[in-house]
């Protein structure tokens, strides 16, 4: 017969073995409160987890009874688990009828047939987590052996939930970390870590599925004035709003993740068909139509949506959300807040064969592409300052191809990279050629920039390691980005623009007039060169874009700026942007664009002809 020693040793055991599983907390007190009752001589077993305000963070009883006296104890704040918590020391009440400590419990709990409780503090440290109440129907102490014994089952017990808690803590923990790892922290949506979770799921579920798959990468228009006009507080909570109204019109099968500042991305399963892919970017569009109203302000705001949708049997990988973000870039230089692109432009691009992005490849390894230049002059005295370097293509079928045509083409994939180093390796090494590198040259060269190139991860660098291997004074490259793009991508641009302005290249802003065109912007913007688009000089002569000219200049000057004005076609444009006090000019009244050998055959420090030049 198994003796009261050999059941003890026993019962230890399993405590024992508990602190090193992984059962939850319920179920491993659950367990040990009955084998209480099967060792020691008491009707029912609880313990009590409490809170430094007495109240109960835990509560496990091996019967109803013994529950029915732990909440007793709670709800009066009254009686030995109490006490025993509260005084760290074991609290024997052999006759409840006897003892007057406890005058709310006592009677409640002779009246429920509660004779006998004997309670041991759960103790860790210098402190108590709660209490090991044990209960008899019967009145009568307990034995020395017997309550040695209890004390060391509290012990054991108090040793089990300790470990316990502190796991579940870890897994707490674990989980926070895992959640945090994954979710922006600002809208507490999926992060792009995450979503590239969800593209490779996608991408399985997809093969099984046989369903269309679609990307929408949403850009915010504007957003940077937020942030100017009203602080980065209201833009912050403005982007929680975008996230909110995003989440509500999700499907089932649908994620949304903030990749970026004021950059989002959809990835939509299962659309049966193009349509219900249509519908979706409709209904992201919508989002906007209502003002965001944010700290008692009415925000209006519209955003880019760029698509790229597979179909059945498609790969599914981020080459998809490359191809959504190229289309969103590509509305954005058509002034944005549309998901779809119209225009002669688009229309081109539109209709261009499958193939011609590996054409713009090829012609790049033979050599068809070339560069030209068009000269930029010092109005004081007409002597050419320097010169604008401009892309050309003759197709050997097709003829002349726009540049505007190659670059929209080649921002539709990752040859935007390619070829915009093409052309900075060119016009640094005709510079270098030229050697006018140290000689007065205010301009030098200047390059345009497309919004693909200044946001890719090596724009600096490329830029760095192509002006040291030319040898030029990085002082002398100019780099040429567009008023829109310069506005909406501050959030990834703007450290790329300061690095370069570190390095001593000089950032210029192009076609200023076509876009937003507020002259508080250039207060703003990290640039040193206004460069007037020509759309406000053809009429300047009779019109009252004179007004907004001298607008410009002036501030501009005031700012430390340079300005350079762009089309200037005959002798009263000339005129007129001298008298209003523009510092350069460039246009087919100087010249057209040359070749490099052109550019060589001309003396810098002499004047250009006046009027329609020899060049054209």
């Amino acid at each position: 017969m198994v003796n009261d020693e050999e059941r003890l040793a026993v019962v230890l055991r399993e405590f024992a073995r508990t602190l090193t599983t992984d059962f939850p907390m319920q179920g491993i007190v659950d367990h040990l409160v009955g084998r209480i009752v099967e060792v020691l001589p008491v009707t029912s077993a609880a313990v009590t987890l409490i809170s430094h305000d007495l109240s109960p963070k835990y509560v496990s009883a091996s019967n109803a009874a013994s529950l029915g006296f732990e909440q007793l104890q709670s709800n009066f704040g009254d009686g030995p688990c109490i006490l025993a918590y509260q005084s760290g020391e074991s609290v024997a009440v052999p006759d409840l009828l006897l003892d007057e400590r406890f005058p709310v419990f006592g009677p409640a709990a002779r009246a429920e047939g509660l004779a006998a409780v004997f309670t041991f503090p759960l103790r860790h440290g210098d402190g108590c987590i709660g209490a090991l109440d044990l209960y008899r129907e019967t009145t009568g102490p307990l034995s020395v052996h017997e309550m040695i014994t209890a004390e060391t089952m509290a012990d054991v017990v108090a040793a089990c939930l300790i470990n316990a808690q502190a796991r579940e803590r870890a897994d707490v923990a674990s989980a926070a970390y895992l959640y945090d790892s994954l979710h922006d922290p600002l809208t507490d949506l999926p992060n792009r870590t995450f979503l590239m979770d969800r593209v490779h799921d996608a991408n399985v579920r997809a093969k099984r599925s046989r369903l269309n798959t679609g990307v929408y990468f949403v850009d915010l228009d504007r957003f940077k004035l937020i942030n100017d006009h009203h602080g980065h507080h209201v833009g912050d909570k403005l982007l929680i709003a975008v996230a909110r109204r995003f989440s509500n019109i999700l499907r089932q099968e649908d994620t949304v993740a903030r990749i970026s500042g004021d950059e989002f991305v959809f990835l939509c399963e299962a659309l049966p068909d193009t349509i219900e892919a249509e519908n979706i970017g409709a209904r992201i569009e919508k989002v906007f139509e209502r003002p965001f109203v944010v700290d008692g302000l009415r925000l209006s705001i519209s955003a880019s949506i760029g698509m790229a949708v597979v179909g059945p049997g498609e790969e599914i990988s981020a080459e998809l959300i490359v191809h959504a973000d190229t289309a969103m870039y590509l509305i954005k230089r058509h002034r944005g807040g549309r998901r779809h692109v119209v225009g002669p432009i688009d229309s081109a691009l539109s209709s261009l064969p499958q193939n011609f992005e590996q054409e713009i490849g090829d012609a790049l390894e033979k050599n068809e592409l070339h560069v030209a230049y068009q000269p930029i002059v010092r109005m004081s005295d007409n002597v050419m300052s320097g010169v604008e370097a401009l892309l050309r293509w003759e197709h050997p079928t097709r003829g002349k191809i726009s540049p505007v045509i190659v670059v929209g083409a080649a921002e539709r994939s990752s040859l935007i990279n390619l070829l915009g180093e093409w052309i900075l390796e060119r016009s640094c090494s005709a510079l270098r050629t030229w050697g006018i590198g140290d000689r007065l040259a205010p301009i030098g060269i200047a390059v345009n920039v497309s919004a693909r190139q200044l946001v890719s991860g090596d724009f600096f660098n490329t830029v760095e390691q192509t002006v040291s291997g030319a040898g030029i004074d990085p002082t002398r490259l100019v780099l040429e980005m567009t008023e829109n793009l310069l506005i909406e991508d501050s959030d990834r641009a703007m450290k790329v623009l300061s690095d370069l302005r570190g390095l001593g290249v000089r950032i210029a802003v192009d076609d200023f007039g076509t876009g937003y065109s507020s002259l508080s912007y250039l207060t703003r913007l990290p640039i040193d060169i206004v460069k007037i688009d020509q759309s406000l000089i053809a009429g300047i002569a009779s019109g009252p874009e004179a007004v907004v000219v001298s607008a410009v200049t002036n501030l501009a000057h005031e700012l430390g700026m340079v300005v350079v004005v762009e089309g200037i076609e005959n002798q009263a444009q000339h005129h007129e942007i001298a008298r209003i006090g523009c510092d350069y000019a460039q246009g087919f009244y100087f010249s057209e664009p040359m070749s490099e050998s052109g550019i060589m055959g001309i003396d810098w420090s002499l004047p250009l002809p006046n009027g329609p030049s020899r060049f054209r």
